[in-house]
């Protein structure tokens, strides 16, 4: 378990009691997540029923075919002296609607619909005790709740191609999303890494498409067959879950291509990528065997899957392929398109029209938006929200999953906890359009095998699904925090291997004015945590020996480990702080690019603040900017003989990452005449920025001054869109720069 949220002065959660004559009722029983539309508790203390752990069933016949799972779905057993249970058919509720009542007669539920009585039954669930095994007697307060769902759609994102998971998995995941009122499963089956889904027309799809050769030369790979899908489609149903397929298209499809090369504009033979990114090839525009390709695969798909939707992607699809293909070129005359992206918007209009024709509606990504928006189509916005509202002003319907507040693939250090619970799925000014269906959390896979996955998605998805369940006017952050320690227990009980809901501890930085020095001190951001401290210099660590949260002080360039503990147990892997010691933290800094609003690196001051990004560029450290340049001005407390600059950037050319073109460091002692013009080149790119190469890491750049200074300027040049050779070809490149660090003697 990545760590325990049990306190010792906290009682599990859900009300275990001993089985005395009258126990007595506890408020925890209140503590439910979602938060339901409305709740009337009896503030009397004898106005409660006991339950033992039997319950006495009674049914609605409509709703016979769920007996079995709904009698499961609760902890305890049928037994005619249990607790009555009745559950209602009647009319007047939403489709996930329902009523729930506890008195003296037991417990009542009423709704129109299955999904509504089985929510009801999970409502349920959170008052009882977390693990149907224990033995004793609980005390239920009568209860009066009405509730149902503020948004239709609400979903994860579970991306099984990048890494593999087993159906057991996938349905212990659906499990899980129904224990929190979650509707949708969004399945990623096919990616440039993998093809995961079994087509009895093209067996090559997952005899060669599934697998793929590591660069450690292992072997990964899976697919489901059709009768697991049945099974899992089946399975998710019984709990209220709607199973959405992704196939995609036209981009991510080199596991196809790698199947099938006459399905790319070359034919060339191609190899299932070991890497992430985005690449070049993609499915072929101007051949018409594409689409009856296409068509098979997705007759295959709905037979399937019953869903209403199908999604298609329709993202990151460079058109460099398409921009040099005859074929394609010739479809674009053919049907009078102006470019590769109205083509792109008639590739998607294609696949829409057919999926129309078999009474199905498409989702794509908000890269559908280019070129035009297909007739009918769903857009899901992951680029910030502008992709939604986009949709919404040409009366179409979105679904709202942004990187900031939804990827769970990002670490905790750029969304926890608050920052999920803080997502506003319906933007100002869209508010009662009913266009946006609700939202979605994405579990992307390539820094997640199956056994992270719990950690990246717990405990966030709990935040997410109360953002679109409860109403905006219900949420509160402080009583969701309250409710949140006693879910953990659940957690728990459920063997959810849960991660941090916020980065454990904070860590601020004071300068010593122009020492060189700087002073650290550490803060728990989560109570009840203890940690051991080193200073890591060249792979050698120093415990620093005062206490966890006495400030201490720290010269040079190394990383901060701390070690964390709680109940006297190591929990989790240590954390790092890679910090640098300057005469330049904490001085005045002056940008001539806009902070991204993906990448923003600590703000104005982030690259004069003595923190230096890690090997993960989405840690909150790194400034980034998207095909523009970068400069930065410094302004040092007075005239000090300098003796070097550094700058560092980030390199990982599969994710669009470059190092400049070109690089300038300056300084001055009027900030008007200055003095050096370095342009410097280091062994990953040699002389020009786009050698092609696979390595992920951190670019140093250093120049010796020797000069004295108050001013210091440092400039770096774009270096323009991806190369050909590229992947991405065409595509503007990211910069991504950090510290400028300043040494003086």
């Amino acid at each position: 378990m990545g760590y325990s949220r049990l306190f010792g002065h906290l009682i599990l959660l859900t009300v275990v009691m001993s089985s005395c004559i009258q126990p007595e009722v506890q408020p925890v029983t209140r503590a439910i997540i979602p938060a339901p539309t409305a709740a009337n508790w009896s503030e009397d203390s004898k106005a409660q029923i006991h339950w033992n752990g039997d319950w006495h069933w009674t049914i609605d016949t409509e709703w016979d075919k769920r007996q079995i799972v709904w009698k499961a779905w609760l902890p305890g057993k049928s037994n005619p002296k249990g607790l009555s249970i009745r559950m209602e058919r009647a009319v007047g509720y939403a489709v996930e609607g329902y009523s729930l009542r506890i008195d003296d007669d037991g417990v009542s539920i009423e709704a129109s619909e299955e999904a509504g009585a089985f929510h009801a039954l999970t409502t349920l669930r959170w008052m009882l005790p977390p693990d149907s095994d224990n033995e004793g007697t609980w005390a239920l307060p009568h209860v009066s709740i009405s509730d149902a769902p503020r948004f239709e759609h609400r979903g994860l994102l579970l991306d099984c191609c990048r890494h593999f998971m087993d159906p057991d998995f996938v349905m212990r995941t659906i499990d899980l999303l129904a224990l929190h009122k979650m509707n949708v499963l969004h399945w990623h089956l096919t990616e440039d890494q993998g093809w995961r889904i079994e087509v009895d027309a093209y067996p090559e799809l997952t005899s060669t498409g599934a697998w793929r050769t590591e660069a450690d030369g292992s072997r990964h790979g899976g697919f489901y067959t059709k009768d697991q899908i049945r099974e899992i489609v089946a399975y998710a149903a019984d709990r209220n879950i709607t199973v959405i397929p992704e196939i995609e298209l036209p981009g991510h499809s080199r596991a196809a291509i790698a199947a099938y090369p006459w399905l790319s504009c070359t034919g060339d033979s191609l190899e299932v990528p070991h890497d992430w990114g985005v690449f070049k090839d993609i499915y072929c525009a101007g051949e018409d065997t594409t689409f009856r390709f296409l068509e098979t695969v997705l007759l295959e798909v709905m037979e399937l899957f019953p869903s209403e939707y199908i999604h298609i992607g329709g993202d990151e699809a460079p058109k460099v392929r398409w921009e040099s293909c005859p074929k394609c070129q010739r479809r674009i005359q053919e049907e009078g398109l102006h470019d590769a992206h109205e083509l792109q918007s008639w590739f998607i209009t294609q696949i829409g029209s057919f999926l129309a024709d078999h009474g199905r509606k498409l989702i794509g990504w908000d890269e559908i938006l280019e070129g035009g928006l297909p007739d009918g189509a769903t857009v899901q916005s992951w680029r910030g929200m502008q992709g939604g509202r986009d949709a919404v002003a040409m009366g179409r319907d979105a679904i709202m999953s942004p990187t900031s507040h939804c990827y769970f693939d990002y670490p905790v250090e750029s969304i926890d906890l608050e920052r999920v619970y803080g997502f506003e799925p319906e933007p100002e000014g869209l508010e009662g359009s009913g266009r946006i269906l609700g939202g979605e959390c994405n579990m992307w896979s390539e820094r997640a095998p199956q056994e992270l996955v719990d950690s990246k998605v717990f405990p966030r998805i709990v935040a997410m699904s109360e953002v679109l369940w409860s109403s905006k006017s219900q949420r509160d952050w402080n009583g969701f925090q309250e409710r949140m320690e006693l879910h953990y227990s659940r957690l728990d009980a459920w063997n959810v291997d849960y991660g941090w809901e916020a980065v454990p501890i904070d860590l601020s930085c004071e300068a010593a004015a122009q020492t060189g020095r700087i002073t650290v001190e550490l803060d728990r951001a989560i109570s009840g945590i203890e940690g051991d401290v080193s200073w890591e210099t060249e792979g050698i660590q120093s415990r620093i020996s005062q206490a966890f949260d006495a400030p201490f002080e720290v010269t040079g360039e190394g990383a901060l480990v701390v070690e964390l503990r709680r109940n006297d147990a190591a929990v989790g892997k240590p954390w790092r702080f890679p910090l640098a010691g300057h005469v330049g933290v904490f001085q005045p800094v002056e940008l001539d690019h806009a902070l991204n609003a993906y990448y923003p690196g600590g703000g104005q001051q982030g690259l004069a603040d003595g923190r230096l990004g890690s090997m993960d560029f989405r840690d909150g450290c790194w400034q980034a900017t998207h095909g523009e340049d970068m400069g930065v001005t410094l302004s040092l407390n007075e005239e000090l003989q300098v003796d070097s600059l550094s700058m560092q950037f980030y390199l990982y050319q599969d994710a669009w990452i470059f190092v400049p073109d070109s690089v300038r460091f300056q300084w001055s002692l009027d900030g008007e005449n200055w003095k050096g013009d370095w342009s410097i080149q280091t062994e990953w790119n040699g002389t020009d920025a786009f050698v092609q190469n696979e390595i992920q890491g951190v670019v140093r750049l250093a120049v010796p001054v020797n000069s004295r200074a108050k001013y210091i300027r440092f400039e770096a040049l774009n270096p323009g869109p991806c190369p050909l050779w590229h992947d991405a070809a065409s595509s503007a490149s990211w910069l991504f720069l950090d510290e400028l660090v300043v040494h003086a003697n």
